[in-house]
């Protein structure tokens, strides 16, 4: 059993259209308990759940450039989260991996700033494992 610390934002604003055309960037950030099987040698699976939260960053006005670079511009919204993720690990060289990934976030009370509280996030993560795989 191993524990990660994950961070994930977008890269680029995105457009609300719930909201009247609110520009916004969400950042997840959750602590994450990682259950390790390996199938082989060189590859294995991983189960991840935990719990952490969402930080969202609107910007108040999407049409003003008078103060792009001002802290008054933009509003945060808070939410806790839960997470579950699984993904299928790689060893090509060594102690390195690729692991392609699906994870699923409840983010609780997000809809009243959006229309669902549910993530589907796919993605990948390339990293290290110490020790013996």
């Amino acid at each position: 059993m191993a524990s990660t610390l994950r961070l994930q934002w977008r890269e680029a604003r995105a457009l609300d259209s719930v909201n009247g055309g609110q520009l916004y960037r969400p950042f997840l950030i959750d602590f994450n308990g990682v259950l390790q099987h390996y199938i082989s040698r060189k590859s294995g699976i991983d189960f991840m759940a935990g719990a952490g939260w969402q930080n969202t960053r609107f910007s108040r006005f999407t049409g003003a450039t008078s103060c792009l670079n001002s802290s008054s511009c933009y509003s945060n919204d808070n939410h806790l989260l839960v997470h579950a993720g699984v993904g299928l690990r790689y060893y090509p060289w060594s102690h390195f991996f690729v692991r392609p990934e699906a994870h699923f976030y409840h983010i609780v009370n997000n809809t009243d700033v959006f229309a669902n509280s549910n993530v589907f996030r796919v993605g990948a993560s390339i990293g290290y494992t110490f020790g013996h795989h």
